[in-house]
């Protein structure tokens, strides 16, 4: 194993198409949900605990080579949003092609086969990561950590937000961080005797209600 892949899988710049979108943020300033560092750490920390959850824990369980249909499939139960499924499936696709350029590897292309319109993006993410050579908690890590990071660089550019402040909130939220990666993981190597139902199923309705209506608008700056 090399944690070296880690960090290029984790890198900001690895072109899986997560710039182009604001994990719910763009929706939550428009609402006045997010104004300052202070409501972004606020957004960043329940998105951390549901959907951050719910997807490091796919991507662990990917990781650890259960079955690739039965994780989509709950990610898709985990997923109520059609806006939020179809942005998972676009994500997939793209970190599928990112993928597959850094490590070939057969899984990668057996999972491009069986979903040629692409996959929810934990799922591709924990494969991924098996082909690149790490483990369940290291995918747990990387999904964890995008779910927040991906939605602080998203409200630099929305309100212009100092770079350090939003750095700081990151910092903040890293002992949680932790917590929710290793929990993920944790309940990942549970599935692997006890199925996917024992995987985190939490929810976030302001996030699903939000993806809705974000993907009505005639203008935004991000896809989702």
């Amino acid at each position: 194993m090399t944690r070296a892949a880690l960090l290029v899988l984790a890198d900001g710049r690895f072109p899986a198409g997560g710039h182009a979108h604001s994990g719910g943020a763009e929706a939550a300033v428009k609402a006045g949900r997010i104004t300052d560092a202070a409501s972004l750490e606020e957004f960043c920390r329940g998105r951390l605990h549901t959907a951050g959850l719910v997807s490091a824990a796919l991507a662990a369980a990917a990781a650890l080579g259960l079955d690739p249909v039965e994780l989509d499939e709950a990610a898709e139960a985990r997923t109520p949003s059609p806006a939020l499924r179809t942005a998972a499936r676009r994500l997939g696709r793209q970190m599928m092609r990112a993928a597959r350029a850094t490590w070939p590897h057969p899984e990668l292309d057996a999972l491009a086969r069986l979903f040629p319109k692409g996959a929810h993006q934990p799922v591709v993410l924990g494969v991924a990561a098996r082909a690149a050579g790490l483990g369940p908690a290291d995918a747990a890590y990387c999904s964890a950590y995008e779910s927040v990071s991906g939605a602080a660089t998203a409200t630099v550019r929305l309100l212009s937000l100092d770079p350090f402040d939003a750095t700081g909130v990151l910092a903040r939220l890293a002992p949680e961080l932790d917590r929710v990666a290793l929990a993920a993981a944790d309940a990942a190597r549970r599935a692997v005797d006890e199925g996917v139902d024992a995987l985190p199923a939490r929810s976030a309705p302001l996030l699903e209600i939000g993806a809705e209506a974000h993907a009505a608008w005639a203008v935004r700056l991000f896809a989702s």
